[in-house]
C-alpha cells in the first residue's frame, strides 16, 4: 500500500510545461583541475589550504565527470531526466579569466551540450557558480570594480559559443552564499573576511547579474534568462518584539538584498540599515543598471532558519540559532526538514508583482545512505523529496508562480567547506572507483517522473 501511495503522487500533477530536472555545479564534478589548459580557480587554491575542507579534501578528481559526461548523461535518460542544470567553469574557458580563450576547454561544453541535445535532454547553463578564475582573485575579486568587464567579456564568450543551442540561462548561482561566506565570513574561497570585502563585493556582484542578462538578451535568440537565489525562511526563534525585528531583518539579507535591485526597488536598508555601508561603492546611474528584466527566478530552498537578536554579534545584530540545538528533525548539513518553507518562499517570491516566473533550481539533501550490496537504501532522501514536492504541488494549485523544479543534485559530489562527507545525490558515486549506482531516491524520481 505504502509503494501505491507514493505512485498516486506524480509528475502529471504539475502540469505538462512544468520544467523537471537536475541541478550541478561545475567545481563540483568535474574534475581534471588543471586538464587541457584549465587555469586555476578560487577553489583549487582554497582548498590547498590546511584547514580549509574537512579532511583536507579536493576536487581535483571528483566525480571525473569531465571524462565520464556521456555515462552520466545516459543515466539522467534512463531516468526519464529531461532538463540538466550545469555550470561552465570560467578558468576552463578563460584560463586567465580575460584574454585568450581555451578552445578545448570550449569544445568540452560544446560536446555536453551536444550530446544532451543527441539524448533530448534539454540543457540549462549557470554562467557562474562560484569557481572564479584565481587570476582575477589576485586583482581583488569580486571586491574590484573591474570585475563587471570581466564577468561581461565571459558572459560574451559563452553566449556566442553557445547560444546557438542553449536557450535557458542562470547568470548567478546564489550570490548571497558566494559573495557572504567567500567574502565576510572567510568559510569558502577566496576566504576574505570583514565587511569591508562583503558591501563592494555584493554591489558588484548585482551589477553582473543585471549586466550577464543583458548581454544574454542581446546575443542569444529566443533565450530564457534567470537568476537563482537561496532562499530560506526566517523566523523569529522566541516571540518577542527583538527577536521578530531580527527576523526582519535578516530576511532583508539573505532574502531581498539581492532580488530587489534587479527588479527596480533598491536594497532593502529599511529593513536593514547596515546595508547603507553600500553607499560609497554605488555610482551614478548604479541602481539603473542594477535592474533587469528577468524571464525567470530560480528559488532554491533546503530549509528555514531560526534567528534571535544578539548584542554580541556586530552589524546585524542577529544570530542564527543552530537547528541541532532546537530539537528538530535534520540533514547532515544540520539543516532543519521542513517542507513548509518550500511553500512559503515561492509564495513570498510571487508576492514580487515584477517576476514573471519562478523555478524551484534547487532543493535536495544529505542523508546517510546505506549501502546493502548493489543496493543504495536513502528512505530519508526519499521522504524528503515526496514532501518538499508536495509543498511546491500545493504551490501550483494554490495558483502561485512556480514552474518547475530540479534536483540538488544528480550525483554525489565534492559539497565545498564540506568535503564529500555530505551526500546530496540521487546517484551514488564510490569516490575511489568513480562507480555510479542509482540510490533508491533515484529509482523513485525517475518512476515518479514516468507516471
Amino acid at each position: 500500500m505504502k509503494k501505491q501511495k507514493e505512485l498516486l503522487f506524480n509528475a502529471s500533477e504539475f502540469g505538462e510545461n512544468f520544467a523537471w530536472g537536475v541541478s550541478t555545479a561545475a567545481y563540483q564534478i568535474e574534475g581534471a583541475f588543471d586538464s587541457h589548459g584549465k587555469g586555476p580557480s578560487i577553489w583549487d587554491t582554497f582548498t590547498a589550504l590546511p584547514k580549509a575542507i574537512r579532511k583536507r579534501e579536493n576536487a581535483k578528481v571528483s566525480c571525473d565527470f569531465y571524462h565520464k559526461y556521456k555515462e552520466d548523461i545516459l543515466l539522467m535518460k534512463s531516468m526519464n531526466i529531461d532538463n540538466y542544470r550545469f555550470s561552465i567553469s570560467w578558468a576552463r574557458v578563460l584560463p586567465n579569466g580575460t584574454g585568450t580563450i581555451n578552445e578545448i576547454g570550449l569544445q568540452f561544453y560544446n560536446d555536453v551540450i551536444n550530446f544532451c541535445l543527441a539524448q533530448e535532454i534539454t540543457p540549462w547553463v549557470t554562467l557562474y557558480h562560484w569557481d572564479l578564475p584565481q587570476s582575477l582573485e589576485e586583482k581583488g575579486g569580486w571586491t574590484n570594480r573591474a570585475i563587471i568587464q570581466w564577468f561581461s567579456e565571459f558572459t560574451k564568450v559563452c553566449a556566442n559559443a553557445f547560444g546557438d543551442r542553449v536557450k535557458n540561462w542562470m547568470v548567478l548561482n546564489e550570490p548571497m552564499v558566494f559573495i557572504g561566506a567567500g567574502y565576510f565570513l572567510g568559510v569558502h574561497a577566496p576566504g576574505k573576511k570583514r565587511l569591508k570585502n562583503f558591501m563592494p563585493a555584493a554591489h558588484h556582484a548585482v551589477l553582473c547579474q543585471a549586466e550577464g542578462g543583458r548581454i544574454l538578451r542581446k546575443l542569444v535568440p529566443n533565450a530564457n534568462i534567470g537568476t537563482t537565489f537561496s532562499c530560506s525562511q526566517i523566523t523569529p526563534y522566541r516571540e518577542n518584539n527583538r527577536d521578530k525585528k531580527t527576523a526582519v531583518k535578516v530576511d532583508a539579507l539573505l532574502n531581498r538584498m539581492f532580488i530587489e535591485p534587479a527588479l527596480g526597488l533598491g536594497y532593502p536598508v529599511k529593513e536593514a540599515p547596515v546595508l547603507k555601508k553600500l553607499q560609497p561603492y554605488i555610482k551614478p546611474n548604479d541602481m539603473i543598471n542594477c535592474k533587469f528584466d528577468f524571464d525567470f527566478i530560480g528559488i532554491q530552498n533546503y530549509t528555514r532558519e531560526k534567528v534571535k537578536y544578539s548584542l554580541l554579534v556586530p552589524y546585524i545584530r542577529a544570530k542564527i540559532v543552530k537547528a541541532s540545538k532546537r530539537n528538530v528533525k535534520t540533514t547532515l548539513m544540520d539543516w532543519e526538514v521542513y517542507p513548509p518553507s518550500i511553500y512559503n518562499m515561492i509564495e513570498k517570491f510571487s508576492n514580487y508583482p515584477q517576476i514573471k516566473k519562478l523555478i524551484i533550481t534547487e532543493n535536495g539533501a544529505a542523508f546517510k545512505d546505506k549501502l546493502e550490496g548493489e543496493n543504495i537504501t536513502d528512505d530519508e532522501r526519499v521522504r524528503f523529496l515526496q514532501r518538499y514536492l508536495r509543498q511546491v504541488l500545493k504551490a501550483k494549485q494554490d495558483g502561485l508562480n512556480i514552474h518547475g523544479y530540479f534536483v540538488w543534485t544528480f550525483t554525489d559530489n565534492f559539497e565545498w567547506a564540506e568535503g564529500y562527507y555530505p551526500r546530496f545525490g540521487l546517484v551514488h558515486i564510490d569516490f575511489k572507483t568513480l562507480k555510479r549506482t542509482i540510490k533508491k531516491s533515484g529509482k523513485w524520481f525517475s518512476e515518479f517522473l514516468a507516471n
